[in-house]
């Protein structure tokens, strides 16, 4: 089977994308960014707010007035060189920002100038997700579905700190994360299964600190959204111009926060609840995925308590009898990572019917596959290292640490909530940042941003991995006259290029400065109405 699908993010917190214009008021777009100048130094002309920075020493001239030294970029593993048009160069920020005089860390970028370089407004960055994908890697890789927007913009991509190039970090070998995936039951029903899935678990935690022991104290949000702030500087833009995707989206609101009056224009879309902590959104995905189930099965004629009972039924035999696939073999736990993947985007559901038709005729090479693409393993069985920098960005984010017993205790509701979806999430509350060596930074993410230019926060409906309830809840905590919800009426994870309504919104926002309504819908390729 040849593997094509659409993930706008590219990995799952704690598992394992039609024309209209929005009729709100229109912001005069900016002239193009001026260079920062002096006075920008300081945590009140930075616009941070005081709280988030007054312990914090002002960063020192040798980061501040960095120039990026722009050259050509190197071919990804196992992909293609991006084309001579992108540039890549490296910016150093402060290992701890509270101590910026201190040790370093490189953040890899990468560049496309924008095509009308008299009509530039300034970079736009992006971040896809995770926490863990590489923006270097990715971006030219998606450079057609953002032809539109390099007219006008800079297209920049990064790798966060604990990222890729950007001192990424590594937990496990190769060899170990095969180990673990063929024999680690992800929903333990023993006491032998529950004390190797924890001692799994502890072990991952303790090779990134034997690995990454100096940078995984340092791989939260807010240190991710400071050093976008020096990006920005170091790129000569007075605004962050700004894309987030899924945990992307965190990242921005955090930045929203943190530097309310150096926002420019940000679009957050497929969005990450900043109510939740840890439990919180193991429920809500629990909800997300099931959701998403039950669409795809009425899509196909089935009524979705059968399908579901159906799938369930083959996720218990797996469970009991992995099927053989070569010289390996299907699990529970990765047959549960093949139909998450496909849930991602309603043109991935095709697949997904035929690789379940394959599992219950004992063929699991499908399925497999489809876990493979997800858990990002190549033909040669190298895994990269996303899942690694994602484990440690949450568990530096979180401080909620679930006990087993307190997963076990999730265990009827999830169950109830999805017979597919829920045991794999309830057990994951306490798998995956338990025996975590370093403390987590919060229960919740904070999203408060009060002085800050509008901000565009776009919720799909039919959302698996991050459900549209989060976007409803970011709106809300960017505050009134900041937060301007869109809702996109349709599957997948992530609105931009999946729905051309929700497209040209975010178009006009980014590229014209128009402003939908607060409210505004996305309805079989045409706004609704507004709310």
């Amino acid at each position: 089977m040849s593997i094509r699908i659409r993930v706008a993010a590219l990995a799952v917190t704690g598992l394992l994308v039609a024309g209209c214009t929005g009729g709100g008021p229109t912001v005069r777009p900016t002239a193009p960014d001026a260079k920062p100048t002096a006075s920008d130094d300081g945590p009140s002309a930075t616009g941070a707010t005081p709280s988030a920075t007054a312990a914090l020493p002002p960063l020192p001239a040798s980061l501040t007035g960095q120039r990026p030294h722009w050259t050509s970029c190197p071919a990804p593993a196992g992909g293609e060189k991006p084309g001579g048009q992108w540039r890549c160069a490296t910016v150093k920020v402060p290992l701890d920002h509270a101590k910026p005089e201190g040790p370093t860390l490189p953040i890899a970028l990468i560049r496309r100038k924008a095509d009308r370089a008299d009509e530039r407004i300034g970079s736009l960055l992006f971040n896809f997700g995770g926490p863990g994908a590489s923006g270097v890697d990715l971006l030219p890789r998606l450079e057609e579905d953002y032809a539109k927007l390099a007219t006008r913009y800079d297209l920049v991509g990064f790798d966060p700190r604990g990222v890729g190039r950007s001192s990424g970090v590594v937990c496990r070998t190769d060899a170990e994360q095969a180990a673990a995936e063929a024999s680690v039951d992800l929903t333990p029903d023993s006491a032998d299964e529950e004390a190797a899935f924890l001692a799994d678990n502890a072990a991952f935690g303790a090779g990134c600190a034997r690995r990454s022991g100096t940078v995984i104290p340092h791989t939260t949000t807010t240190a991710t959204a400071r050093d976008l702030d020096l990006v920005r500087r170091v790129l000569g833009d007075r605004k962050l111009h700004y894309f987030g995707i899924s945990y992307g989206t965190q990242l921005g609101g955090t930045y929203a926060h943190l530097f309310p009056r150096n926002v420019g224009r940000l679009v957050l879309d497929a969005v990450v609840d900043p109510t939740a902590d840890s439990v919180g959104h193991a429920r809500h995905q629990t909800i997300g995925f099931q959701r998403a189930l039950g669409n795809y099965l009425k899509s196909t004629g089935q009524d979705p308590e059968d399908g579901t009972e159906r799938i369930a039924r083959l996720l218990r035999k797996l469970d009991r009898a992995p099927l053989k696939v070569g010289e390996r073999k299907l699990t529970e736990g990765l047959a549960l990572t093949g139909i998450a993947v496909t849930l991602y985007g309603q043109s991935n559901w095709p697949l997904l019917t035929s690789a379940l038709a394959d599992a219950e005729k004992g063929r699991g090479g499908a399925l497999l596959e489809l876990a493979d693409y997800y858990n990002d393993r190549d033909a040669d069985g190298h895994y990269a290292t996303q899942s690694h920098a994602q484990r440690a960005i949450s568990c530096a984010d979180s401080s909620s640490r679930p006990t087993a017993a307190e997963a076990k205790a999730l265990l009827p509701e999830f169950r109830r909530l999805s017979p597919v979806f829920g045991a794999l999430l309830a057990w994951d509350t306490a798998g995956w940042c338990a025996e975590w060596p370093v403390k987590g930074e919060r229960a919740t993410p904070e999203a408060g941003a009060p002085g800050s230019a509008p901000v565009l926060v776009v919720g799909t409906t039919g959302d698996p991995a991050t459900p549209y309830e989060g976007a409803e809840k970011m709106a809300k905590e960017l505050g009134e006259g900041v937060g301007v919800l869109v809702t996109n009426e349709g599957e997948g994870h992530g609105a931009y290029g999946t729905s051309s309504c929700a497209t040209s919104t975010i178009d006009g926002y980014l590229l014209d400065g128009k402003v939908p309504a607060y409210g505004t819908t996305c309805s079989g390729g045409a706004v609704r109405g507004t709310a």
